[in-house]
This record gives structure tokens, sequence and C-alpha cells, in this order.
């Protein structure tokens, strides 16, 4: 029987253009969707965008434009960014959150599951509402009135809410963290959020009056409130598999003992952690076994803000570089672990070092000697099914890329390169054909043959490069054009 495999992102705010955060974020879920499917699981990938917000709204306002043409516009956005023109994000489903047919009888049947466990009650609420977080805030989060991350006093509220029984399962995600059956990734992260569970969770609101907000899914039988970001957001990752409504992919990828892994950002681990596993175990749910957080990506060690002057959007590095160079700086050179730094001259030396002169070049060089003196009677190819065995890590690389450290399986590939270029030049095979035919040919065969190996290991990190480098070797000549023109 196949692995079963569910791999997803954040749905993320619509409120502008997607950032190289959310490059990362989906490029890592594919990086993984990739190298599982190659694994021989079955996966299913999911993305999407949160819609139900007034961050949303008002980014609509501010253009003159109407919430849904202006989400329309923003969504396209996102999913030309993953398009297979550039990043080529794999996914199975974009889900968005505002799909009255896909995504709100998910909502509303776990809404329903939390009431008839008795975990959702009514009560008044008074104090400070943040709209850039969607998120109430104490006043210790504030400096001089303002919150700290958009500059902004946030509104003060006084309203009856219904509330999540959250605190009631605060020892119960404790237990499940620190015994691995909820297992968060690294390790730093984990200790984190054991540090705040033991504080204890507090309850959470979980609606706001429909008076107060333009957008939002309708509470089940109350029609003067609608929910609040947490039932409504985080139930995307079953209600996209058809919780509420035709669930087989929901039976399939989720309840039957599918390996569920969410990626997210550090800034969120706290409700994927604390608020989602409560959720769960309120409604009688599985919870995910895997939860990958991932740091912020600053820009000359700064966080990236349009005053600041730093910000760079991935469309104009795939317009110079293209999608393929960007998922490998995002692979290479940020950790999946810690935050990651980028600037325009590190991503332009990193793609002349690495890719031009690195991987291009090697490419050129072993296949344009493969074309002239060496005419193999089948095509050299690594056995992928070999490569990346799920029944036990089948090499070092792959053992690497199990533990999910993307950074390292891309070094152990850019070490692998480098020990192929001194392969070339400790042996010489362009001066030794003429010395040695024979010889010369048997280390051409050999060059090919651990080039082969290298696209395929290249393959969830590079899919389309190393098509390539596998059609040249099939075809036994050097490609016309460069895989990665010289900046």
């Amino acid at each position: 029987m196949r692995n079963v495999s569910y791999i997803t992102t954040p749905i993320f705010y619509p409120n502008a253009k997607p950032h190289l955060g959310h490059a990362y974020t989906a490029t890592l879920a594919d990086i993984f969707a990739r190298h599982r499917r190659l694994s021989g699981d079955e996966v299913y990938l999911l993305t999407g965008v949160d819609e139900n917000t007034e961050k949303v709204v008002r980014a609509a306002i501010a253009v003159g434009q109407d919430t849904k043409s202006y989400l329309d516009g923003v969504v396209s956005a996102f999913t030309d960014l993953f398009s297979a023109q550039k990043l080529n994000i794999s996914y199975d489903q974009f889900i968005r959150t505002s799909n009255e047919k896909v995504h709100w009888p998910g909502a509303q049947a776990m809404w329903q599951k939390l009431v008839d466990a008795g975990d959702i009650y009514p009560a008044s609420y008074d104090g400070f509402y943040c709209v850039g977080h969607e998120a109430f805030v104490t006043e210790k989060d504030l400096i001089d009135g303002k919150c700290p991350d958009h500059n902004e006093a946030p509104e003060h509220l006084k309203e009856t809410n219904y509330f999540f029984r959250l605190s009631k399962y605060t020892d119960e995600i404790k237990k499940r963290i620190e015994s691995n059956e909820l297992e968060i990734i690294p390790a730093a992260r984990k200790n984190e959020i054991l540090a705040l569970l033991e504080q204890g969770l507090q309850d959470v609101s979980f609606s706001r009056p429909t008076g107060k907000v333009s957008v939002g899914i309708p509470v089940p039988g109350d029609s003067t409130q609608k929910m609040y970001v947490w039932c409504d957001a985080l139930t995307n990752y079953i209600s996209a598999l058809g919780y509420g409504r035709d669930d087989w992919l929901f039976r399939k990828f989720w309840y039957d003992g599918a390996d569920t892994l969410h990626i997210i950002g550090k800034d969120i681990l706290r409700f994927h952690a604390g608020i989602w596993p409560g959720m769960l175990l309120s409604a009688g749910l599985p919870l995910p076994k895997k939860i990958l957080v991932h740091g912020f990506i600053t820009s000359g060690g700064k966080k990236m803000s349009k005053t600041l002057g730093n910000v760079i959007d991935p469309d104009v590095l795939i317009a110079e570089y293209g999608g393929e160079a960007v998922r490998y700086f995002l692979a290479r050179h940020i950790s999946p672990f810690e935050d990651g730094d980028i600037t325009l001259e590190m991503f332009k030396n990193a793609y002349n070092a690495d890719l031009a002169n690195g991987l291009g070049n090697l490419v050129s060089r072993i296949m344009k000697m493969a074309e002239e003196h060496h005419h193999p009677a089948s095509p050299i190819r690594h056995p992928t099914e070999r490569l990346f065995s799920r029944a036990g890590p089948s090499s070092t690389e792959e053992g690497i890329l199990e533990s999910y450290n993307i950074q390292a399986y891309a070094e152990y590939i850019s070490q692998e390169i480098a020990r192929l270029d001194r392969r070339i030049q400790e042996t010489e095979p362009f001066k030794l054909v003429k010395k040695d035919k024979t010889a010369a040919q048997k280390i051409i065969a050999e060059l090919v043959n651990k080039l082969s190996h290298i696209a395929s290991l290249l393959q969830p990190i590079l899919p389309t490069t190393a098509v390539k480098i596998h059609d040249a070797i099939t075809q036994n000549r050097m490609p016309e054009k460069p895989l990665f023109p010289r900046k």
C-alpha cells in the first residue's frame, strides 16, 4: 500500500501582492511534496488565501475597488507566482475561504462540532483589537499606544462574542506535543510552544457581531454573529478535503493515518500548535502529525519594508534570473529552521557561483565531451525509485531530506557538483582522449553517470532543470543554450 502524504502551506493574507516570504513557504512545501511523490507516496498539496478579513476590505477601499474585484486581482498574482512558468508550485488545490461551496460548509460543520462538545459560549469582551493582526491585543503589546508591527492604534471594542473553551485542552495539547504525537520542528519551536502551554491557554473569542464586520461566514443558528478568523481560517486544512460535504478526500488524507505536514512561519506557531489542536480535540478529530516552523526572510539583516527600500520582489528576481534560480536560492541559502537573509547582490553572486559557473558549466563541459567522444548504447540514468525509497534512507542525502533540512540537502548536492568538477580537473579526459581514447571514454561515461545522479537529486528543488539535464544525457549532446547564463 502506498504511503499517503498531506502537505499544506498557511492560507496567505491577500491584502497585497505576494512577497518573498510567501514564495519561500510555498517553495518549501513544493520541494517536500515533490520528494514524497518521487518516494512513491500519494501526495496532496494545499495552498490558498484567507479572504474573510477586514484587512482585505481596507486594502480594497484604499485602491477604490470592491472587495471581490480586489481579491480576484490579488489572488491572480498568487496563482501567477506559483505557476509552472514561475515558481512551479505543484499544488493540488488553491483554496479561497470566500468560496461558499468549497470552504463554508466545513467551517460551519466545525463550529457545530465545537457547540456539540459544549465548548462554545457567549461572553462579553472589552479590550483592544488590531486589524493588522486580525487579533485582540493587550496594552502590554503596544508601544506608545500603537501596535509596533503596524504603527497603528488598535480599536477599543466592547461587544458580546462567542468564545471557544480553549483552556480546557491545554494539558492534552501539551501531552501530544511532548510525546511528539504532534511533532513541532525544529526543537526550538517545540520548546517555545511548550513554554506557552506551561502558562496555560486562555479561552479565545471566536466570533464578531455581524454589524461590526463586512465579510465572514455566518455563525450557524445566529445571524447576528460571524465567525472570527480561527474557526474560519484554520478549518481550511480540512474543508479543502471536503469536510462538511463530500469527505472522501478528508478520510484519505487526514482521517485514515496520512502523514500530515503543516508548513508555517514562526509568527503563527501559537495558532497552529495551540488553537488548531484545541479545535480538533474538541471536534473529536485527529491532530496533524507534524508542523514545520520556518523563520523570516530579512534583507541586509533588517525586516523588509518599503520605508527602508529593501523589499525584494520575487517577480523581479524571476524576470531576471528565472524561477528555478529563485527556488535554488531559497533552498540552498535560507535555513528552514531560522531567519535567513537576502540582498540583490547576494542573490546575483550565488546565482553566478552556484548555477552559472557551477551546475550549468558542469553540465556543458561533461555533455560536450560526451557528445564528441562518448556514444552509449543506451541512456545512463540514475534509478529515481531507488534514490528516493521511503522504505528507509537509501543514501546519506536522502536521510538529510527526510529530516526536513532542505538547506543541508542542497548543500550536499552542491558538494557533489564540486566533487564532480574536481574529478574532471584531476583526470582531464579532454586531454587524455588524444592519447588513450578508450580510457578517456571510460572516464566520460563515469562523469555522465554521476551527472545523471546529480540531476536525480535535483528533482525536488529544480524540477525543470533536472529534466533538461536528463534530456541532454538521453540525447547524448550538450544543451544548445546554457542552463543558467552568467549575469
